[in-house]
């Protein structure tokens, strides 16, 4: 399993950090262009331990559905999406969210492993870490342009 962590420091409080978050839609506005990111879900969707989003995505041009569950819903501290179909063998993105100072410090915390049985190490070496961190790259930038 390969974990990715990231921390944000936002400018606003928390509540209103995860007011932005707990809003499927605005997932819209963090994604890269080049995913072709769409939910397919019917808007608005009420965020809560159980909801399940599907979505439509391109990964390397490739195109995936990629379906998530809710898998804890803690405002506005915590939530956890956990991929049930789509790109990865596994994929658990944990939010946190804390106020400090008023402002924000977010930490994504994402467990993920590739398809690719005993290649996995490889693709995850060639073209899945360096993705995966271009993604929340993309993120950090857009969250602080929407924010600060």
């Amino acid at each position: 399993m390969h974990i990715l962590k990231r921390e944000t420091i936002i400018n606003k409080p928390i509540q209103e950090v995860f007011d932005f978050f707990s809003k499927a839609e605005n997932l819209n506005k963090i994604t890269p262009p080049n995913m072709n990111f769409k939910i397919l879900t019917p808007l608005p969707i009420q965020m809560k331990k159980g909801t399940l989003i599907d979505y439509r995505i391109k990964v390397n041009s490739i195109p995936f559905k990629w379906k998530t569950e809710i898998t804890d819903w803690n405002p506005p501290f915590r939530f956890i999406d956990t991929q049930l179909k789509g790109p990865y063998n596994t994929w658990i993105h944990e939010h946190i969210f804390e106020e400090r100072d008023e402002k924000t410090i977010m930490m994504d915390i994402v467990q993920f492993k590739s398809p690719g049985w005993f290649l996995e190490p490889i693709i995850h070496l060639l073209f899945i870490e360096k993705k995966v961190k271009a993604i929340f790259d993309y993120r950090e930038e857009q969250l602080l342009r929407i924010f600060n």
